[in-house]
């Protein structure tokens, strides 16, 4: 057998060091980070709100819940919503729950203080 060539084992390839993680692909130590910063609205509430929400359940709510209902920029925080509406209507908002519709419209509805009335200011933006 001496017209054959031995075989030689394989040797593996030195392995790379690792690469620097690509843009949007952070760990997710690091966006739970991002996740935990206090919500900051700026100058401007209607950044964060677009416009009341008029529908005949959304009246209701004002009348009987002394709810109020926006609707909201899609990456608004529950924060966010709250100190705007705070800022802009002078009042306590006590709850905040978020909906989002199946057209992608984000809702809030946002409950008042009992010594705040839904219902004043629905009438001062026009909305009674």
């Amino acid at each position: 057998m001496a017209g054959k060539a031995e075989k030689k084992p394989k040797e593996k390839a030195a392995k790379k060091p690792a690469e620097k993680a690509k843009a949007g692909h952070e760990k997710p130590q690091a966006k739970a980070k991002e996740k935990g910063k206090k919500a900051k609205i700026g100058k401007d509430p209607w950044k964060v709100l677009k416009y009341p929400h008029l529908a005949e359940k959304s009246m209701n709510m004002v009348e009987f819940d002394n709810k109020l209902t926006f609707v909201v920029r899609r990456g608004a925080t529950k924060e966010e919503i709250k100190e705007a509406m705070e800022n802009l209507f002078d009042v306590k908002v006590l709850k905040v729950q978020v909906v989002i519709t199946p057209q992608g419209v984000k809702k809030v509805y946002a409950k008042l203080s009992p010594e705040h009335s839904a219902s004043e200011i629905a009438s001062r933006l026009g909305m009674v």
